[in-house]
């Protein structure tokens, strides 16, 4: 019996377990999902399915470089706990992660789950064996592949929780670290206007539009009103709109252009992003920290 996608989805909702585990698993089984629910209860993967439903927000973004620039992976591993975070199987595991990662182009956490490590054994394996030792959920949550089409990569790690990589056409690696250092404490949506998602513009003009009805006034006053609320919060979500976090006086756009530079692309990965668990305020640490330095 072929094994479809959607089986393997099926399996994976739910017993939580990694998209190889389940295929290997319905394989064996002959597509038999509740014959490869049993079996996987019974093999070695047992704690790492029971495990899989629990809340993993913590962890480590791993950023690794080619020594030519031209690529860069982010890799974010996740696990309960901020104590396993710091253990140092886990370090190991999210490290050798990271340098697969980049090694092996991929480009997503799916197709990085069947990536071979130095032991011999899959990431996927890998993982469920840590799971077992340490007891916590452990997932590789994400991976991002930035290649550089024009420019060179430049990347700041805040911690082990939020790591930006730019690629920076111009300028120098100093000033690559500080765009990618700024974009880790100000959190821009994109570089510039054309990159804001339409959906996102409509639902703010929206909200403007009706927070100026509130006020009372005639509907071209109300326009007009919209109109400036909107062009400020296009300088606050776009990079290039956004004051230096170095020198509030100067906007990002006037640095690349002092430095004859233009940011190509960015990518910022925080820990636990949309996992709901009470966050803390790590962006403003990282603010906090670049106004000091």
């Amino acid at each position: 019996m072929s094994i479809t996608a959607a089986m393997v989805k099926d399996l994976r909702e739910r017993t939580g377990a990694g998209m190889m585990e389940c295929k290997r698993a319905l394989t064996d089984a002959g597509g038999d999902i509740e014959a490869a629910i049993e079996a996987m209860r019974k093999s070695g993967a047992a704690k790492a399915v029971k495990k899989a439903g629990r809340v993993a927000a913590e962890g480590q973004v791993i950023i690794t470089v080619a020594d030519d620039r031209k690529q860069a992976s982010i890799v974010e591993v996740n696990c309960e706990t901020d104590f396993v975070g710091k253990d140092e199987n886990f370090i190991r595991f999210a490290e050798e992660t990271g340098a697969i990662a980049l090694a092996e182009g991929a480009e997503d956490a799916e197709s990085l789950s069947g990536k071979t490590m130095s032991d011999g054994k899959s990431v996927e394996e890998a993982r469920q064996e840590l799971v077992s030792k340490i007891g916590e959920n452990i997932q590789v949550r994400r991976v991002e592949k930035i290649t550089a089409s024009e420019g060179e990569i430049g990347f700041y790690r805040h911690g082990v929780r939020i790591g930006v990589v730019v690629e920076l056409a111009g300028g120098d690696a100093t000033l690559a670290r500080d765009i990618a250092m700024h974009i880790a404490a100000s959190r821009p949506v994109c570089i510039d206007e054309s990159g804001v998602p339409a959906e996102l513009l409509e639902k703010e003009r929206e909200i403007f539009s009706a927070q100026a009805r509130e006020s009372g006034k005639p509907d071209n006053i109300v326009e007009k009103m919209v109109t400036g609320r909107m062009k400020k919060y296009l300088k606050e979500v776009t990079l290039l709109g956004q004051p230096f976090v170095k020198n509030p006086d100067q906007t990002i756009e006037a640095l690349l252009k002092d430095a004859d530079a233009k940011v190509m692309q960015f990518s910022r990965v925080e820990v636990g992003e949309g996992v709901e668990k009470k966050q803390e305020d790590f962006a403003a640490e990282v603010m906090a920290q670049v106004k000091s330095s």
